[in-house]
């Protein structure tokens, strides 16, 4: 049984705009593109979430819920940069860390660097450091996996550290509500819903067979998390093969200038997302995801690498244009860029959970 932490910063892109300008402070905030120019919301201030404003919201819809919201331009090279400095904060307890995103990570203790027993004492030991050399706070989650511990650093935010010991992993997960679980998204916990599952307790009653029937190869996941299961190791250097995103649509759209429309949306966050991560990718797919529950994909591998939104969008569109819609409604769209030119990229190597009790927090 391991001992991992999940850090997650609080409001991270957001609150950097707030720390570096004080008239920021305590007023809603999002970075991202205009309302002007069809922009994305990429971070919101948890002043601007109070109007229900999130990331990957157009920012026309985040203007109207809140009129004096303030528009603050991405700052990437600086989000990389305190980034930097807070992974080289984890180094001093673990080698075994794995970087979700600039603001997000898992860390293995079980082993750590300084001998030090209990995972909630190197969490708040992170937590003092990060907001000692950043002035910025992080959200800490503490378990036996990478799930629980993510689900952990989600009960209590912000500046928050939450502890979800091995006894109490089965009761944690069976009282949650399904759509807080994380990897489900609000459509597929709307399905859920209609299926009679509304808690962890009640997903668990379901069969793998059952749970595959109705959602693939993800029901194998949920059969496993609505047990407290999660075999995934924490990789260090962990590289990604592909940046991309997707939107699942509460309701199937049918018209064709709003899917173009929704399209444009994700292409923008592939944009900041490929951005994030200072890479381009030379392979760009299309998926499609009808009413019906079938899928395609439509790719076009390019000869250079790319990363702009024009580009992104004009590929994206012509690939989806080349798709025979006729009375056909969509549930989802997603772009994602493979092929990418980082020279880090690695593949991911799955481990299993060892069983052991006894461990200590």
């Amino acid at each position: 049984m391991r001992k991992i932490i999940h850090v997650d910063m609080d409001a991270f892109y957001a609150s950097v705009e707030q720390r570096d300008n004080p008239s920021y402070r305590g007023k809603p905030l999002v970075v991202g593109g205009s309302p002007n120019q069809r922009g994305v919301v990429a971070a919101a201030s948890y002043e601007a979430r109070k109007f229900g404003i999130h990331s990957a919201m157009p920012s026309i819809t985040a203007i109207a819920k809140c009129p004096g919201l303030i528009f603050v331009r991405p700052r990437f090279d600086v989000y990389r940069e305190i980034s930097t400095a807070i992974h080289a904060i984890f180094k001093r307890y673990s080698d075994l860390v794995e970087g979700v995103a600039l603001d997000e990570a898992y860390l293995d203790v079980t082993e750590n660097r300084q001998n030090i027993p209990y995972a909630s004492t190197i969490a708040r030991h992170i937590k003092t450091a990060i907001f000692q050399e950043t002035q910025l706070t992080a959200t800490a989650g503490v378990s036996i996996n990478k799930f629980l511990a993510k689900m952990a650093s989600g009960q209590n935010k912000p500046n928050g550290l939450t502890v979800i010991l091995p006894e109490q992993a089965i009761a944690f997960v069976e009282q949650l509500p399904i759509e807080k679980f994380h990897g489900i998204g609000e459509v597929t916990a709307a399905k859920m819903h209609s299926l009679g599952i509304h808690t962890g307790a009640d997903l668990k009653t379901r069969s793998l067979t059952e749970l595959t029937q109705h959602f693939g190869k993800a029901g194998n996941y949920y059969y496993k998390i609505a047990r407290a299961e999660d075999d995934r190791p924490v990789e260090a250097n962990r590289i990604r093969k592909s940046i991309g995103a997707e939107t699942s649509f509460a309701q199937d759209l049918s018209d064709i200038s709003q899917m173009l429309q929704e399209l444009e949306q994700i292409a923008q966050i592939v944009e900041q997302r490929l951005e994030q991560h200072e890479t381009r990718g030379r392979t760009l797919t299309l998926k499609v995801k009808f009413s019906d529950y079938q899928q395609l994909t439509r790719s076009k591998t390019m000869l250079a690498p790319i990363s702009e939104l024009s580009t992104i969008f004009e590929i994206a569109k012509a690939l989806f244009e080349s798709i025979e819609l006729e009375n056909l409604s969509i549930s989802l769209l997603g772009i994602s860029l493979s092929n990418l030119d980082n020279q880090k990229q690695t593949q991911v190597i799955q481990l299993p959970l060892f069983q052991n009790a006894g461990i200590i927090f």
